[in-house]
């Protein structure tokens, strides 16, 4: 793993060496991921400014959720959210030369292309999140207070097993992009929102067969110190870092699995 890791970063420091060689372009590449991203947010303040809360939470409580997903995902998509690129080099045969490098090929795809431009999101969301955190009418205990690196870890470890599980449905695939963007950025968005504005049945669905409740909602709840709208028992709160490193156990199986089975696409 240690010797994973230092070869992952030694490939994203090339990565970002190269990208550094037009540094007026990454600039304007970062302001403008910045920019958009913080177009999605003024939405929501937009949405405020004709209602007072939404599904019972109020724009702090909105922005602590937003924040928490958007922070999670940006960190994800900012490491590792290439992987979503293998259906596109299987189809053009750029995953076979990836095959005889002498490195692992996740490590290659999840460092292919990396540039700095993407942590842009990270610091729009963590800015969300901040004045979420500072906004919220909370009487912050220690147990509170840990819960909230806790929620985004977890997050980070949901939204990693997503990106992994679509990129090994590539193996049969070959090239459904627009598929797995759907559940990955879709994923992104249905959990800014409270999940309760879903109903009951959707928010179960979430915590029990697709886990996107763990992401922020349970750890959220903890932190608001409200109880689940539909229900569901605390003791959900504090799962999310177990969820987190099932999924993440799947998903790697799931992608040896599909990389064994693997026969190249002739090109």
């Amino acid at each position: 793993m240690v010797e994973g890791l230092r070869l992952y970063v030694a490939l994203c420091r090339m990565w970002t060496k190269a990208a550094w060689q037009y540094p007026t372009s990454l600039l304007l590449l970062s302001v403008g991921q910045l920019f958009i991203t913080g177009l999605e947010f003024a939405a929501v303040l937009l949405l405020f400014a004709h209602t007072s809360s939404l599904g019972g939470f109020g724009l702090p409580e909105i922005a602590l959720l937003y924040g928490a997903t958007g922070t999670s995902f940006a960190l994800v998509e900012g490491t590792i959210g290439v992987v979503d690129w293998l259906g596109t080099r299987i189809r053009t045969g750029a995953f076979d030369v990836m095959l005889i490098r002498p490195a692992p090929a996740l490590l290659q795809l999840a460092a292919e292309g990396f540039s700095p431009r993407r942590f842009a999101a990270v610091v729009q969301a963590v800015g969300v999140l901040g004045y979420g955190l500072a906004a919220v009418d909370v009487d912050w205990t220690v147990p509170r207070v840990l819960m909230v690196p806790v929620m985004v870890l977890g997050g980070v470890g949901i939204f990693a097993a997503i990106f992994l599980f679509g990129s090994a449905f590539m193996f049969l695939a070959h090239d459904a992009t627009e598929l797995q963007a759907s559940v990955t950025h879709g994923g992104r968005f249905l959990t800014q929102y409270p999940m309760s504005i879903y109903g009951r049945d959707a928010l179960r669905a979430l915590t029990f067969v697709v886990p996107m409740a763990f992401i922020n909602w349970h750890p959220a709840l903890y932190i608001l110190g409200r109880p689940d709208p539909t229900g569901l028992p605390r003791f959900l709160s504090f799962c999310a870092p177990a969820v987190a490193a099932a999924l993440l156990f799947l998903a790697y199986r799931t992608w040896r699995a599909g990389l064994r089975r693997y026969r190249s696409t002739g090109s």
